[in-house]
């Protein structure tokens, strides 16, 4: 069970909760839902008592029970003794300590086998076996099974690993925690639709509580039952999935506005009577002060009216005109020690085009798109840019971002000379106000990947590679930088588990990896898209 009262955040002096007050149960199934940068990831923070140094808070959260944290960008290194996956998962219960101590008593105890040495180990072996260590295994492959992921991965660096498999790793780790409540972050995040089925039926058994932020309608829908909706500071609670939550606040703003025009309508009806009646007999200047009275007490108890949400829209600048052909991409092969990643890719892509890059987590796709931007160094092949070609890259983890400085410091001066074209610029965006002013890491992930995206129109390429552009992104952002990009005038080549963004983006071409296909853009690949 999780409590909050009287709950009050605020940053840099910019109410993000006031009066909150919400009662988690222990098998309560919640979704917490805002716009990107209503303050979700930073609520989350307040209710974990991990704060940054520059949020304020007063209130009571109370936990009653022990719980598990999935944060939305992985922890470098992992939590284990060492920074592989499988060191990482025992390390949710302790195990991956216990281990190594129990090795050492074991190899103590045969080195000289007193009674001491021996209940040591004893007691050791003990605590290993009722915290599950004889059974990790079998349940690490259970869930590394369904989460599609190949279990010798789980004893790879977890450097190496690909954004996908990573998070897979990180929610194998909470799922084996086995904690009485959960708080997940974006746990859909580089999941494909197999995964996310998966997840979507481990969280329904899930006897515990969860909280969860997620911009994925199919699990708001599946596996919630109660609607946390964050919005200028107030946070609401409604009864059911994501559908009936929509539903319910339509009707709610609805029933709102006509309440509110009705009380203005009775006001101007008062109002005027009153004045009417004002400067007449000693009996008429008592009736228009009565009036007075209810025409206070019915401003003082307006009804408040709830905004409703604008539809999103971006903007890219139009870029400069590239040669034909862009980029050539000649028998591109990617290694990584003994392991062969991408054998002999070959590419031509002409002006305009908008190329998606299918293919499993793990497949190369990042790879690949590292070395079209220049980032990484192919083991062979050539990459050509073409006549009055620039190249733009939005990392899939935002390693563009330097976050030793302002938002507004990130973007390039070089097109953009003044502080107020780059605040225009992060404003049509959505990073306005102080925002421009914050560092990257107090900023959401779906506002990193806003300034990501402002950091490209900055610099005015016309070809941009794309890694996982919306991730993060709330749902009608994701539609809306799709329909931004296809309206572009540029060319494009980018990686996307998102249906609904590569719908709205209107692809021309696919890649398809492991294969090295490329073919003309066909629309049985959008069910590769989540799929793969």
């Amino acid at each position: 069970m999780i409590t909050i009262e009287n709950l009050n955040i605020e940053i840099a002096g910019r109410p993000i909760v006031r009066d909150a007050n919400v009662l988690i149960g222990d098998s309560d199934k919640v979704g917490l839902v805002g716009k990107n940068g209503a303050g979700k990831s930073t609520l989350l923070s307040v209710v974990l008592g991990q704060p940054g140094a520059h949020i304020r808070s007063t209130g009571k959260i109370t936990f009653s029970s022990t719980y598990g944290f999935l944060p939305q960008v992985p922890i470098e290194g992992g939590l284990g003794l060492e920074p592989i996956g499988f060191s990482h998962v025992l390390s949710a219960r302790g195990l991956d300590v216990l281990d190594e101590e129990l090795n050492k008593a074991r190899t103590q105890m045969a080195k000289d086998p007193t009674e001491e040495a021996i209940n040591h180990f004893s007691e050791l072996e003990e605590h290993y076996r009722n915290a599950g260590g004889y059974e990790a295994e079998a349940q690490m492959a259970r869930l590394a099974d369904g989460l599609g992921l190949r279990q010798d991965l789980l004893f790879e660096d977890l450097e190496s690993l690909s954004g996908g498999q990573r998070r897979r790793v990180d929610l194998i780790r909470i799922l084996f925690q086995q904690p009485q409540a959960m708080v997940l972050d974006e746990p859909t995040n580089h999941l494909d639709l197999s995964a996310k089925r998966w997840l979507f039926d481990e969280i329904g058994r899930f006897p515990g509580s969860v909280l969860v932020i997620s911009h994925d309608l199919a699990l708001l829908d599946k596996s919630i039952d109660k609607v946390l909706a964050l919005a200028d500071g107030r946070l609401d609670t409604y009864k059911g999935n994501y559908t009936t939550f929509l539903e319910a606040r339509e009707t709610d703003i609805s029933q709102r506005e006509k309440a509110s025009a009705m009380e203005e309508k009775e006001i101007v009806r008062l109002s005027r009577l009153a004045d009417s009646m004002r400067g007449q007999t000693e009996k008429r200047a008592k009736t228009a002060k009565a009036l007075d009275r209810r025409v206070e007490r019915i401003e003082s108890n307006r009804t408040e009216v709830r905004k409703r949400e604008s539809k999103v829209t971006f903007k890219l600048p139009v870029p400069a005109r590239a040669g034909a052909v862009p980029m050539t991409i000649a028998d591109l092969s990617v290694v990584y020690g003994t392991k062969t990643i991408l054998k002999r890719t070959n590419l031509l892509v002409g002006r305009g085009d908008r190329v998606v890059v299918l293919g499993k987590n793990g497949v190369g796709k990042s790879s690949m798109l590292r070395c079209l931007a220049g980032v990484q160094a192919p083991t062979k092949g050539s990459i050509r840019l073409g006549t009055n070609t620039s190249v733009g890259y939005f990392a899939q983890e935002h390693e563009q971002i330097d976050r030793e400085i302002s938002a507004l410091s990130n973007l390039d001066d070089v097109v953009l000379k003044t502080d107020g074209e780059r605040r225009a610029l992060l404003g049509s965006f959505g990073l306005t106000g102080e925002k421009a002013d914050q560092l990257p890491g107090t900023l959401s992930g779906g506002e990193r990947a806003k300034l990501g995206l402002a950091m490209i129109a900055a610099g005015r390429n016309n070809l941009l590679i794309l890694d996982e552009p919306t991730n993060n992104l709330d749902p009608a952002s994701v539609v809306a930088i799709g329909e931004m990009l296809a309206r572009w005038e540029g060319t494009l080549i980018v990686v996307s588990h998102e249906r609904a963004f590569v719908e709205a983006l209107e692809p021309t071409h696919a890649v398809l990896l492991p294969d090295e296909f490329y073919d003309l853009w066909r629309d049985e690949y959008l069910d590769e898209v989540e799929q793969r």
